[in-house]
């Protein structure tokens, strides 16, 4: 099923599948462009021209493909159970893996971009930091967060349709409190306890540690984040489970 639903996404277009690739490296080309050239953009004060050209660029796409990881997956969840309801009605169908699908999908093109930022990272710096292969740790607990949020959503979508308008406002505030766009440093110290609260946060900050800087990521931190993702994959399953007996009826 995510099979399908990623080659379905572009049949018949004319590249096909070929675009999962195109749309990533037009969007690095576009922010290189745009923060490097036009804007001039550093991510951190210093002599370090290098960084000037595409540093910024490179560290941008990097938090935009966690943000894009999270949003696609919540914002996709209130309409899952609604766009299958001859699932719901007719078939004995094992409602939750939807979510799941939707994930697979999801990571489908999540790893495309990060092939695309790391054969750009190479490109502009001529080497990889060999702490990119701890990327797949890094973004897991981010996955099985997303997963419980996806389980939970699609059962509410199912009893208010409104769910889907407020989870895209929700995803685009998200993105604009996390640190996609400025460093975690440029925000006041009185309120980094508060951004810290995004779950996006934490993840984005690990993800630019191991792919652009080379640094090990906070273990405990990701430990940490793990066991909260957790129980809240555990509790948006459950709460799937309890209420899904009352989708017939409602669709």
């Amino acid at each position: 099923m995510a099979r399908r639903e990623v080659v379905g996404r572009y049949q018949g277009s004319v590249f096909g599948l070929a675009w999962s690739f195109f749309n990533p490296i037009l969007m690095l080309a576009v922010y290189t462009f745009v923060f490097s050239v036009v804007f001039k953009a550093r991510w951190t004060a210093g002599p370090d021209v290098g960084e000037s050209r595409t540093q910024f660029a490179v560290i941008l796409f990097a938090g935009m493909i966690v943000h894009g990881l999270l949003a696609e997956m919540m914002n996709r969840a209130p309409g899952l159970v609604l766009g299958n309801v001859n699932y719901v009605k007719k078939v004995v169908f094992p409602l939750e893996i939807l979510p799941v699908v939707t994930a697979l999908s999801t990571l489908f093109h999540t790893a495309i971009s990060l092939t695309v930022l790391v054969v750009a990272f190479w490109l502009f710096h001529g080497y990889l930091h060999w702490t990119t292969l701890l990327v797949p740790m890094v973004f897991l607990p981010l996955i099985l967060l997303g997963l419980g949020l996806s389980w939970l959503l699609a059962s509410l979508g199912v009893f208010l349709r409104d769910v889907g308008q407020v989870v895209v406002i929700l995803t685009t505030v998200l993105m604009f409190l996390s640190p996609v766009f400025y460093p975690l440093s440029a925000i006041p110290e009185g309120l980094q306890s508060l951004v810290m609260l995004n779950p996006l946060t934490f993840i984005i900050e690990q993800a630019r540690a191991v792919l652009v800087f080379g640094h090990l990521p906070d273990w405990f931190g990701l430990a940490a984040y793990m066991l909260c993702a957790l129980l809240i994959a555990w509790a948006g399953y459950f709460w799937f489970q309890r209420t899904r007996r009352g989708f017939a009826d409602v669709l």
